[in-house]
């Protein structure tokens, strides 16, 4: 109960000190240097685990949060889904993102935006290994994008609720991740997209209690889109 309170305060206060300062938008005109077109195309890459994906949505390659964003944001902007199911931040997680074909494809697609929303397969007792590694390989994630070629606009989205142990997945590891995130977002200056706060109070959008449902990723698509709204 402590620690749920603490989280509580903690987050209140986080966000109360993110709306001190105001979170920035893309603006177009910050793209126009970097494309020959004077209506460049922007392009955004949404990086994830099995919940960027769209992991058990019906039709997802049109429902899953990315293409949902795509159909907000509109043809001046290509969004693509870099999401791996089971994938961790952790570099020594069982399943590093930084190992995967979708982190070198998004790489390539050298990116205006990147969306980094990861930490849920995290919690896992096997891939926990404590706040200091979590907050150093975020730090590196985020500094690996921001040294691309392309040289994107970051953006971190706290992962979204936990409504039941599943495969390892727990809501109290979840509170460390969320506690560790919005330090590295502090730190390095990153915007933060609060995905928990949007879905939490829904459990009816969790059909297996980690994974949303098309509904669930549209108003996790809303929720990207409001922050980072042209």
């Amino acid at each position: 109960m402590k620690r749920r309170l603490f989280v509580l305060l903690s987050l209140v206060a986080f966000a109360a000190g993110c709306r001190t300062r105001e979170l920035p938008h893309i603006r177009v005109s910050d793209f126009q240097d970097r494309h020959h077109s004077g209506n460049p195309v922007i392009k955004i890459a949404c990086v994830g685990d099995s919940i960027t994906y769209g992991a058990g949505i019906d039709g997802r390659e049109t429902n899953s949060y990315p293409a949902q964003l795509g159909e907000y944001l509109g043809s001046g902007f290509q969004v693509r889904n870099f999401g791996r199911s089971g994938a961790t931040l952790m570099r020594n997680g069982d399943l590093p993102y930084w190992t995967t074909p979708e982190m070198t494809d998004a790489d390539e697609f050298q990116p205006d935006v990147v969306i980094i929303k990861l930490g849920t397969n995290d919690t896992k007792p096997q891939n926990w290994k404590g706040r200091a590694p979590f907050i150093a390989d975020y730090t590196a994630l985020i500094e690996h994008f921001r040294g691309l070629k392309s040289k994107p606009k970051v953006w971190t989205c706290l992962p979204v609720p936990v409504y039941g142990d599943q495969w390892g997945i727990n809501a109290a590891t979840l509170d460390l991740v969320l506690e560790a995130t919005q330090e590295v977002c502090d730190k390095r200056k990153v915007p933060v997209i609060d995905l928990n706060d949007a879905l939490s109070a829904h459990p009816e959008l969790f059909p297996d209690k980690i994974h949303p449902n098309a509904a669930g990723a549209t108003l996790m698509a809303k929720t990207v889109y409001q922050a980072i709204r042209p």
